[in-house]
């Protein structure tokens, strides 16, 4: 947790304190809960774009190939 202390403006630092105190929380608590919703964030967001890849395209169907040949020269 020290390295997101660290990193944190004195005015970020205070305005994080306001929104511990405002949620009733330590200011550590805060940033340690806040980190735990940013991964769980990260990771449904993977796990979402996992899940959108493309699927490769469907062969056609039956009529569908027997319309493909019908508009076929002889």
């Amino acid at each position: 947790m020290a390295k997101t202390e660290r990193t944190l403006t004195e005015g970020q630092r205070a305005y994080e304190a306001r929104r511990a105190a405002k949620a009733g929380m330590s200011l550590e608590r805060w940033l340690a809960e806040k980190d735990r919703r940013q991964q769980e964030a990260e990771r449904a967001r993977r796990k979402e774009e996992a899940a959108a890849k493309p699927k490769p395209p469907k062969k056609p169907g039956f009529f569908a190939r027997l319309i493909e040949r019908a508009h076929k020269p002889l």
